[in-house]
């Protein structure tokens, strides 16, 4: 036991140990990269198995050293190069390697880890036992020749070897956990391997790299990788502060050409470059960015405004109210005493004509069908369960006083989605006109937004809904007819007014500095 406090061999073993450690992370890293082709409950037992066979390999060879002497003698020669039996195996290994990391390489750059049913496709247990054997012997090899040349004493050599391989035993599972959720890693790795098999290929030749070599470029990659993930993390910590519902929305859109954010990241970019946006129609587009958009949107924003309400006062006469009911082309009514705010109840038309007939009076029969009211704060999202308890009838929106500010029908989300579907009373609240768009005032924001293909009409901190109060927002006071507001890249002029409100706008695009050079002279 004498030997056992002589620093020197205490010195060797650690230096040793070290260097068995970080000759042996390359084979490593390939039995991470083999593992993930197996099913995730064979993926232990193949990294146990791959380990386990390589430290008995070592242990092997350590004690045939009088046989390990032999490879290095040469055995034939071709040219000026002479292969011992070491070169024969590295070379063997390094063009194993190669081809290995090449193929790897390839299935990842191909996409090619998915069945056409979808189901990834796993491997043959023992096909990547093999794949990893043949692995080991080539890496065990190069760990061996390296504690011959350190150390004189085999015990020593077999101790820095099972202490190595029990060290890389424990760190397996996180460092395989690592690479297989991070897939720039995976090709980072698969490059190192083939750097790594250009050196036994090299060394085959007679050809020595030395090893400080690879492990400096192998630790610069390592490091600018580490900077990579870095900033991948803090990028998915911002978009994480964003609902997801956004975000979703969002990248759906980029795919569909529907929004040309300037901020747009290259990656979602390239996506939709390769996308065509012949794949969408214009119709289709407008119609997903609709549902898309539905959620960020108020209720006032696809209600039909106070203003535009067609209701029955039950004070007037039967007669009046009977023309009403066959003049307007609504089927719906609410029905109000005196005023709109003084709601008594919502008829159909027809029904209440029939009751009409039979001297029934207005009001009472208007009282068996009480309105749904809901708050003009309500999202969206959740009106749509109120007027599925409507069965086909419309709800009445209130603010916070009790005064109403319109009403919705199914009809109104419908238009929300798809598009403006006007009465027979109504005209379009968009009509192309020449190089612009005559608009009327009340126009929604977001469909006027999705017509014009343009991100700079809504904004969530603004508490208008129609371009009349957008317009009225930009200027600070009602403009006037003639006026003319500039909100890039679209030119609004107003072309008809009244001391209260706005009736209609013309819209146009401003000429860019390539338009005006296009143009002929």
């Amino acid at each position: 036991m004498e030997f056992l406090l002589d620093p020197s061999i205490w010195v060797g073993l650690l230096t040793l140990v070290v260097l068995e450690i970080v000759l042996g992370i390359d084979n490593l890293v390939f039995i991470a990269i083999l593992a993930e082709k197996l099913p995730p409950k064979q993926r232990d037992k193949a990294r146990l198995i791959g380990l386990s066979l390589a430290l008995i390999m070592r242990l092997g060879l350590l004690s045939l050293i009088s046989w390990m002497v032999t490879l290095t003698k040469p055995l034939f020669s071709v040219g000026e190069f002479s292969f011992s039996g070491r070169d024969l195996i590295l070379l063997t290994g390094g063009l194993f390697l190669l081809f290995k990391a090449t193929m790897e390489l390839h299935e990842r750059l191909e996409n090619r880890e998915v069945n056409a049913d979808g189901n990834k496709a796993y491997a043959s247990f023992w096909a990547v036992v093999t794949q990893i054997v043949v692995l080991d012997a080539v890496f065990s090899l190069d760990a061996v020749i390296t504690a011959v040349g350190m150390v004189n004493n085999l015990a020593i050599m077999m101790t820095a070897v099972v202490i190595a391989m029990s060290v890389m035993l424990l760190a397996s599972k996180p460092l395989t956990n690592f690479v297989n959720a991070h897939p720039t890693v995976v090709v980072l790795c698969l490059s190192f391997l083939l750097m790594i098999g250009l050196s036994l290929v090299a060394e085959g030749f007679g050809f020595h790299i030395p090893k400080g070599y690879l492990y400096a470029a192998i630790g610069f990659s390592i490091l600018i990788e580490l900077f990579n993930q870095i900033a991948r993390r803090n990028f998915m910590r911002h978009q994480a502060r964003r609902p997801m519902r956004e975000r979703t929305a969002e990248a759906i859109l980029r795919l569909m050409g529907g929004r040309r954010q300037q901020e747009s990241s290259s990656e979602s970019s390239e996506v939709a470059k390769a996308m065509p946006q012949e794949a969408f129609k214009d119709e289709e587009r407008y119609m997903i960015n609709g549902v898309l958009t539905l959620a960020s949107r108020s209720v006032r924003s696809i209600m039909t405004p106070r203003g535009e309400i067609s209701w029955v006062d039950a004070m007037r006469p039967v007669d009046e109210v009977r023309l009403q009911l066959l003049d307007t082309p609504h089927s719906l009514f609410p029905v109000c005493r005196g005023e709109l705010d003084e709601i008594i109840g919502v008829v159909r038309a027809k029904e209440l004509l029939v009751a009409l007939d039979h001297g029934i009076d207005v009001a009472t029969f208007a009282a068996a069908t009480p309105p749904i009211i809901v708050p003009e704060t309500l999202d969206p999202i959740n009106l749509l369960g109120v007027l599925r308890r409507a069965k086909g009838s419309f709800v009445v929106v209130n603010n916070e006083f009790g005064v109403v500010q319109g009403l919705i029908t199914p009809l109104d989300v419908l238009e929300a989605i798809a598009g403006e579907f006007p009465d027979e009373d109504e005209t379009p609240d968009v009509i192309a006109d020449g190089d612009g768009w005559l608009v009327k005032g009340g126009t929604d924001l977001h469909s006027l937004q999705q017509l014009l293909d343009t991100q700079v009409l809504v904004n969530r901190e603004d508490d208008h809904a129609s371009l009349a109060g957008l317009l009225i927002a930009q200027k600070g006071q009602l403009p006037t007819v003639g006026e003319v507001i500039e909100l890039p890249p679209l030119r609004f002029q107003v072309i008809e007014a009244t001391d209260y409100r706005v009736d209609l706008v013309r819209v146009t695009r401003a000429r860019t500095d390539n338009d005006e050079e296009e143009s002929p002279q």
